[in-house]
């Protein structure tokens, strides 16, 4: 393929964003491009080759005869597979482009099946499998986690979804239907906060390497991954939320319908069609409320690494810059 190739300024850098990341509709816009669930579809072979067409045009080549839209599409598509510190490709089920599809399954199932201990259990079992999945492939990269510290995030997460999701259908057995029906959001929530930061714990432990604007290495912080975390776990709670909250009060209402009582096998597929429409916006909306490149003020920085990134640069690096993960 390479061959083929020559240097063609086309007057344009591929990595750099198509839409303006320093305000949340930038932001959206980018991320509705990224988490299209249209790209889950796209051959293995066809993201190898966007994958090269990237690398390639950032070396200054490119095929011959392409035009700019056929690179921003591979672009989308390097964007929806390949991990943006590593480049290697995403697991299938972690990457952001499924969470449509397989949030909305998941989380259809979970709002259905609320009343019984065992469905509970069994659901939020599935959901934590599928979190800790999606958490791991979209990790800071820069900081690698051992497969003992893999299983104790995810036992734990898990057993905090369930601790959360039983305790709360046994509370719930004498409340209004409505609250029944919101413990799985409670049990999501819960689960999000020990989730994320146990499975991101070497993060914390060691620091993620923050930059300058430039991209020049100045150090790691442990400060910049707990910001980049604490992040993380309120944009997959927001993510969630308006499914799991507003789909209940939905479902609560129609359910006294004659129409609905006659149809009750549908009840299922219904909220999972539901909740494909509430996480087909939501999952870059989420996404997009805060900037994927996360910056930290210099003078909130650990000491030491503040007076070493000041001893050799002075008052030039008001800001660092990290990559928060998703």
């Amino acid at each position: 393929t390479y061959a083929k190739m020559a240097t063609v300024s086309l007057g344009f850098n591929i990595d750099s964003p198509r839409w303006d990341q320093s305000t949340f509709v930038g932001r959206l816009k980018h991320f509705l491009n990224v988490t299209d669930p249209r790209t889950v579809l796209v051959p293995e072979e066809e993201l190898d080759q966007a994958k090269a067409l990237v690398e390639g045009c950032r070396a200054g080549l490119v095929p011959p005869g392409s035009s700019q839209e056929q690179l921003l599409y591979a672009k989308k598509l390097y964007d929806s597979a390949f991990h943006p510190d590593s480049g290697e490709k995403m697991n299938f089920i972690g990457r952001m482009s499924f969470q449509v599809p397989g949030g909305m399954a998941i989380t259809g199932c979970m709002l259905q099946f609320y009343r019984t201990v065992p469905a509970v259990v069994f659901w939020q079992w599935v959901n934590q499998s599928f979190n800790a999945f999606v958490n791991y492939t979209n990790r800071n990269a820069a900081s690698p986690i051992s497969l003992r510290q893999i299983g104790v995030a995810y036992v734990t997460a898990t057993g905090a979804a369930l601790a959360t999701a039983v305790g709360l259908n046994l509370y719930t057995k004498r409340a209004p239907p409505l609250l029944a029906r919101w413990v799985p959001f409670a049990a999501v929530a819960a689960a999000n906060c020990v989730n994320i930061p146990m499975m991101r714990q070497q993060e914390i432990i060691n620091g993620i390497t923050v930059t300058d604007e430039n991209n020049n290495e100045l150090g790691r912080s442990r400060r910049a991954a707990v910001k980049g975390i604490a992040q993380v776990v309120l944009s997959r709670i927001t993510m969630a939320a308006p499914g799991m909250i507003i789909l209940p009060i939905i479902m609560e209402r129609l359910e006294k319908y004659t129409f609905m009582q006659r149809i009750r096998v549908l009840h299922g597929p219904l909220q999972v069609l539901l909740c494909g429409g509430f996480l087909l916006f939501m999952v870059p909306a989420a996404c997009a409320l805060f900037p994927q490149r996360c910056s930290l003020a210099l003078a909130d920085l650990e000491v030491e690494l503040r007076d070493s990134i000041m001893a050799k640069h002075g008052d030039k690096v008001p800001y660092v810059y990290f990559n928060k993960g998703l």
